[in-house]
């Protein structure tokens, strides 16, 4: 069995050891960098966060938190540990919740997902997430990017031109909803279109559909 890098079979122990270093030099970085951790961790030496329990002692900022936040000291709402004119790019969420997005390549570190679902070098990614406002798209093109794969920029909609795509371009793997997955996969049968390339997805933002009722031929 293959691994992304040797970080995937360390010993518990020193992944543990690792991950509570991580988190105490990742606590003074936002303590240090923002106007919201500032205040927030006020009274709080970041370099005692060295243990789960100490995680857990945190203030906790809820994403229902953020809209609030940003409408009060806009637009990021203090929490951005980098200037706007230093991003690649600026989304909007719905909310709206607005973020940033920094220079590196795998920003969200989404490589390694993508290799766990089984993508290498080489394959071509039929990438669903919208590529517009949100940095879903994005966040699945910067992992591709990484891990050596190339894209291509379905977005979302347009059903019939995903299946044409599909069948034109032949790609290893699908990105985006597990739902339209299912759309994508019952429009093929109902146009007779191959799309048997596909071998491999990684799949978010909604739940998988339930299966098909016995008797069905959906996918």
């Amino acid at each position: 069995m293959s691994f992304y890098d040797p970080l995937e079979t360390r010993d518990p122990e020193e992944r543990e050891a690792d991950l509570m270093d991580k988190l105490a030099r990742q606590v003074a970085h936002a303590k240090e960098t923002t106007h919201y951790y500032f205040q927030s961790l006020a009274g709080i030496n970041p370099f005692d966060c060295v243990s789960r329990g100490a995680l857990a002692k945190l203030l906790l900022t809820r994403k229902r938190d953020l809209i609030d936040l940003q409408k009060k000291t806009p637009p990021f709402g203090g929490l951005n540990a980098l200037a706007r004119s230093k991003a690649k790019r600026v989304f909007a969420s719905p909310g709206p919740i607005y973020e940033l997005q920094g220079g590196e390549m795998d920003h969200w570190r989404l490589a390694r997902a993508l290799y766990a679902a089984g993508f290498r070098h080489g394959d071509l990614i039929h990438n669903c997430y919208a590529y517009h406002f949100t940095p879903g798209a994005f966040m699945m093109e910067g992992g591709a990017r990484k891990l050596g794969c190339s894209v291509f920029p379905g977005g979302t909609g347009q059903t019939e031109q995903q299946v044409q795509a599909m069948v034109d371009l032949r790609p290893e793997g699908y990105v985006g909803t597990p739902s339209f997955l299912r759309i994508i996969v019952e429009k093929a049968e109902e146009l007779g279109a191959d799309i048997s390339s596909l071998k491999k997805a990684l799949v978010s933002a909604r739940p998988c559909p339930s299966p098909p009722a016995p008797g069905s031929t959906s996918a």
